[in-house]
């Protein structure tokens, strides 16, 4: 039966090896479809793992406010002031959400209500941590650590702040910019529980 598989002219040698490989091993060769199975594996492993990101990327984009009109409007020129520093309007999105109550912030815990944030605010903000000698570079590094700080009373908090650090604590000039590169959150502080904890550690000058 082996012969009748092979019927060309073959050399006596080459016959013997042919015959060698009898069909029960023939019968019993199956194709190794791991590397392919492994291949298409991936290959939906991957498709799942982008459709994943996307339905996350799409959580993340619904929890943040969907405006319209004039309201629409203040957002958008609010991530036009972000976007002089660097940010994509996707980043400019997650800064704005965290500093005014679109997105949850431990930092605000549940005191923090939203509110549609306003270019002047956000500006004044700005212009006022340029004039502590902050670059457009260290505001980029410092709101990335610290969103919230868009979200801070500008008169109540940051300023009222830079005057504690400046009287009681002598830090000011580039000791106050490198300390606010490394902390920018103090910035933020409104509280002073003098170690009678007041459960609102976020916010409290005895994390300084």
């Amino acid at each position: 039966m082996d012969g009748k598989l092979f019927t060309s002219p073959l050399s006596t040698l080459e016959s013997a090896k042919l015959r060698s490989y009898s069909l029960s091993k023939f019968s019993s060769y199956k194709p190794n479809f791991s590397q392919e199975r492994m291949y298409l594996t991936h290959g939906v492993a991957h498709s799942c793992s982008f459709k994943r990101w996307r339905l996350q990327s799409t959580s993340q984009s619904q929890s943040l406010p969907l405006l319209e009109g004039e309201d629409r409007q203040k957002w958008e020129t609010c991530q036009q002031s972000l976007s002089i520093l660097n940010f994509s309007s996707e980043e400019a999105d997650v800064i704005l959400g965290k500093a005014f109550g679109w997105r949850h912030s431990p930092f605000w815990g549940e005191e923090k209500t939203k509110e549609v944030p306003k270019s002047e605010s956000v500006n004044e903000t700005l212009n006022y941590l340029r004039q502590l000698g902050l670059s457009n570079d260290d505001l980029f590094k410092l709101i990335k650590k610290f969103p919230e700080v868009l979200g801070c009373c500008l008169n109540d908090d940051l300023k009222v702040n830079v005057g504690i650090l400046e009287r009681d604590w002598g830090i000011e000039g580039k000791t106050l910019r490198n300390l606010l590169l490394r902390n920018p959150k103090v910035l933020g502080y409104n509280v002073d529980c003098k170690g009678d904890c007041m459960a609102k550690c976020t916010r409290c000058w005895v994390r300084f």
